[in-house]
């Protein structure tokens, strides 16, 4: 079906991908919510929303139904990301763990597969592992997750390791931290960098400022957190609701301009970071 368009940011590959996205954390949990948490994706596929990401994490694989659910007979419109866990990323162990996941899929390629963050594995197994499935036809890219500048040099000085498509990382505006040096190392190789818990799961919307600047566009601070994000250069934002009201308000975000006023107003309220800070994760 003919869905609307989305702004996209460019992988390396020069792919584009639409740089809101849906999250699938926290679904998959409860069978009677399965339902309703395939529509909402569903839903979010109509209005553009055509990435969505998953891993085999999340429920123990049953995120990945509910994706697979949301997906049938639609595969060819999604850009479908999962993640391999760090235990499971041997050689071997990723091999098997992404044939576990496209059989909760349904489907015969996930289009990014990410390692979802440092284990004990060799990241050279990792990566041979991701060039095995490319070869087989069951990934088309590869990349990580909650991995920090000096993490992505060592994974760059990796035979192989240069063709990392994606950094996936906690961004938001109380987490600012990249910015000051993880952002503009991804910017300068054309790596977008996913956004997950781009509204930090709700916990700043309270927050006056964000209110302020709501009020000022007429919209909510959940949209003003995400239009914040996406704001950036090569970012993609990721955020999970299973609410209709919410999908629907999440991808006007996409259409938000913030003014240099509104931006100036978040980073008093959220002060961009002066120094190289710690990765942080949730």
């Amino acid at each position: 079906m003919k869905h609307e368009d989305v702004r996209t940011a460019a992988l390396p590959s020069g792919e584009q991908v639409p740089v809101l996205g849906q999250g699938t954390w926290f679904m998959g949990e409860d069978r009677r919510q399965f339902q309703k948490e395939a529509n909402a994706l569903r839903l979010g596929l109509d209005l553009g929303m055509t990435l969505i990401d998953t891993a085999e994490m999340y429920a123990n694989g049953g995120a990945e139904e509910v994706v697979a659910e949301a997906i049938d007979g639609r595969r060819d419109e999604v850009f479908l990301v999962s993640k391999v866990l760090p235990s499971n990323a041997s050689h071997r162990g990723t091999l098997l763990a992404c044939e576990r996941s496209l059989k909760r899929l349904k489907c015969e390629t996930i289009d990014l597969y990410l390692l979802h963050w440092r284990g004990g594995h060799p990241l050279a197994q990792t990566i041979a592992a991701f060039e095995d499935l490319i070869r087989a036809g069951k990934i088309r890219y590869w990349g990580v997750s909650n991995f920090d500048t000096d993490d992505l040099e060592e994974l760059e000085a990796i035979d192989g390791g240069n063709a990392v498509a994606t950094n996936q990382v906690l961004y938001n505006l109380t987490r600012r931290g990249l910015e000051y040096g993880l952002l503009p190392w991804c910017q300068s190789r054309n790596i977008p960098v996913m956004a997950y818990s781009p509204i930090e799961q709700g916990r700043m919307l309270a927050h006056p400022a964000l209110i302020r600047v709501a009020r000022e566009c007429g919209t909510t601070p959940a949209v003003v957190a995400l239009a914040f994000v996406i704001s950036h250069d090569g970012v993609i934002a990721i955020p999970k609701s299973s609410a209709p009201q919410h999908i629907r308000e999440n991808r006007s975000a996409v259409d938000l301009q913030l003014t240099p006023g509104q931006l100036a107003i978040l980073d008093e309220a959220f002060p961009a970071p002066r120094r190289k800070r710690p990765l942080e994760m949730l």
